[in-house]
């Protein structure tokens, strides 16, 4: 399968704990994870913040006052994709720690997940939509050999 082309700027913000999650993120995982997701060419800044900085972006952008795992914002896709996706590391390493899940393979399924959002991909807009989007992720994930986040 040949992937499509990806330009790619991974930021990493200043945290607690900052180096664990540049460990988790080689650029060249974080490349492959979301040109597995990508239908179309894309141009994606992928950012990790902390919780001060994901609080503000989501209460800003979505009118809640917590930081989340991970927001897109998606700015065209077509003739391709670009998009911003900032993804609170805080959050995630307590997601996958929660989950028993290595802190590597949360951030590629949410990295899938939220390069689907830049698609044009909601789970928030049906059942079925949800249904369909986790499908679509655990078929990405699994073409990587990542088990189903949702099992």
């Amino acid at each position: 399968m040949a992937l499509n082309q990806l330009q790619l700027s991974l930021q990493f913000a200043a945290f607690d704990d900052v180096a664990l999650h540049r460990a988790a993120l080689p650029r060249h995982s974080v490349s492959r994870w979301i040109r597995h997701a990508l239908a179309t060419d894309g141009e994606l800044t992928v950012r990790i913040v902390g919780l001060e900085e994901g609080r503000a972006l989501n209460r800003s952008y979505r009118q809640k006052d917590y930081a989340t795992n991970v927001l897109t914002f998606d700015y065209t896709q077509e003739p391709f994709v670009t998009a911003d996706l900032v993804l609170c590391g805080p959050v995630v390493a307590r997601e996958a720690q929660d989950n028993h899940k290595s802190l590597k393979d949360h951030y590629a399924h949410l990295l899938v997940h939220g390069a689907l959002h830049a698609q044009g991909w909601d789970h928030e807009t049906s059942e079925q939509d949800a249904e369909e989007m986790e499908a679509y992720e655990i078929a990405i994930l699994a073409e990587m050999g990542i088990a189903s986040p949702y099992a």
